[in-house]
């Protein structure tokens, strides 16, 4: 639920990815009740940040039931989730104060991509040199995401510049969706705005008619996404060409993308793409964050909000 099933988005398209496993992500408020089809063959992997939520709990029990092996990604020890599941992935990201989720997201994806990683060269799906590469790049993130730490007034500014637009129109492609979705969840928890995700290729669907001067279109598209690159830029020419104002995160070397954006965050090159969005989400969380406090909204404690939803 909620970023939680972002990450689980993030996870299903590695493990498809790398290590050739069909996965599917589902939100617990909706795969309860819709009476899903289980098999005692298949796997249940769910993720919550507390391992307290409700939804979450009831669907380890639904799949229990069925005969399932079930296993959490989790940052409380000892907590309800865990308890119930065959075995727990601790995330160890410490004590999360504010109710918004943050760290525990980067660490539930790059826990992710570490199980992503086992499973794909248990199955030979890569071979040593490849897994020692995904090994050594998952080492060097933290240094990276400090780069974004350390320059986060760049991002305070654009923050500032742009938080009086009507509304925050998030837009990304493959692994890059599901970090749209979370940049829009914490604008809207936090500084109380308007805002929507949406998969780049989807815009020509209904979102499209909400371009204007006074709606800010965020664009996630690094480069190294190949044809979906190509995609992403093309459908964010369709927003400059409605007179749509337009922040980009992409490459330092991506000057097309540069030149057709308004502002631009640039995002630190890393030896696999697949694990960019594991560093693309860090400036929307700090984008949201300068905007609450430009706005005086209450950032880790926000309004009607609960850090653990225990009751539906």
């Amino acid at each position: 639920c909620g970023t939680a099933a972002h990450a689980g988005f993030y996870g299903t398209q590695l493990l498809e990815k790398w290590a050739r496993i069909p996965a599917k992500a589902e939100l617990a408020s909706e795969f309860r009740y819709r009476e899903p089809v289980l098999r005692a063959s298949d796997v249940g992997l769910v993720v919550s940040q507390s391992g307290e939520t409700a939804d979450t709990l009831a669907a380890v029990k639904l799949m229990k039931e069925a005969g399932m092996r079930v296993f959490a990604i989790c940052n409380v020890r000892d907590s309800s989730i865990p308890r119930e599941c065959d075995s727990v992935f601790y995330t160890n990201a410490g004590i999360e104060v504010s109710v918004a989720s943050s760290k525990a997201l980067t660490t539930q994806m790059a826990l992710f991509a570490v199980i992503a990683g086992a499973l794909s060269s248990a199955k030979k799906t890569i071979d040593a040199a490849t897994e020692r590469r995904w090994v050594e790049a998952l080492g060097h993130l933290p240094e990276v995401a400090r780069h974004y730490l350390e320059n986060a007034a760049h991002v305070e500014t654009l923050a500032k510049k742009y938080q009086n637009k009507k509304g925050f129109l998030f837009l990304g492609r493959g692994p890059y969706f599901p970090i749209a979705l979370e940049g829009a969840l914490k604008l809207k928890e936090i500084a109380y705005v308007h805002a929507e995700g949406y998969s780049s290729g989807e815009l020509k669907h209904g979102p499209i008619a909400m371009v204007e001067p006074d709606m800010l279109v965020l664009a996630i598209a690094p480069e190294g996404e190949g044809l979906l690159h190509s995609k992403s830029v093309s459908n964010i020419e369709e927003v400059k060409a409605r007179k749509g104002t337009l922040l980009s995160l992409g490459s330092a070397k991506d000057t097309e993308l540069r030149e057709l954006s308004d502002s631009y965050i640039e995002i630190p090159a890393i030896a696999f793409a697949d694990l960019l969005p594991i560093l693309a989400v860090i400036p929307l969380q700090l984008f949201s964050y300068y905007m609450a406090v430009a706005k005086g909204t209450e950032v880790d404690q926000p309004r009607n909000l609960a850090k653990s939803v225990t009751v539906e």
